[in-house]
């Protein structure tokens, strides 16, 4: 999931959270230690922080368990869901166990992705189906649906 503020692409920054790095350990770190649970309501916590706009926030996937995180990313800017299928998900990242991913411990990622996949859609206010693209083109197609949402 990208939340994406209002703003002419050219004029964008990349943002990266920095309420992760005062934890001094992984994301897998903190669901070791703590929980799943314990890790999405961190991700909470430094989601509502963010006051910043005209950035690109590429928040955790996870980031769509919190319905206040989301209505907050959505008064600073737009949320644009990357949709991605399933097999692609599976291709590109292999490291499903050890990720830092904020699941039940049993949760399978076809599970997952199916609890997942209608959140995304829910809080999205523009989806770019980016299975077959590369970097490149899904920017491109990015910029290409903020330029016509915002006409």
């Amino acid at each position: 999931m990208l939340g994406a503020a209002k703003m002419p692409h050219n004029k964008a920054r990349h943002t990266r959270p920095s309420g992760w790095t005062s934890q001094k350990c992984s994301l897998q770190d903190i669901i070791d230690r703590d929980g799943h649970v314990a890790l999405r309501m961190a991700e909470e916590d430094v989601l509502l922080n963010i006051d910043n706009h005209n950035h690109v926030i590429a928040t955790g996937g996870s980031a769509v368990y919190s319905n206040h995180a989301m209505a907050h990313l959505k008064t600073i800017g737009m949320v644009v869901f990357l949709e991605v299928d399933l097999a692609s998900l599976e291709m590109r990242i292999r490291n499903f166990d050890t990720r830092g991913l904020a699941k039940r411990p049993e949760q399978s990622w076809a599970d997952l992705f199916a609890e997942r996949e209608p959140l995304y859609k829910k809080y999205a206010d523009l989806t770019v189906n980016c299975s077959a693209l590369t970097q490149e083109e899904v920017c491109a197609k990015i910029i290409e649906k903020i330029e016509s949402y915002n006409k």
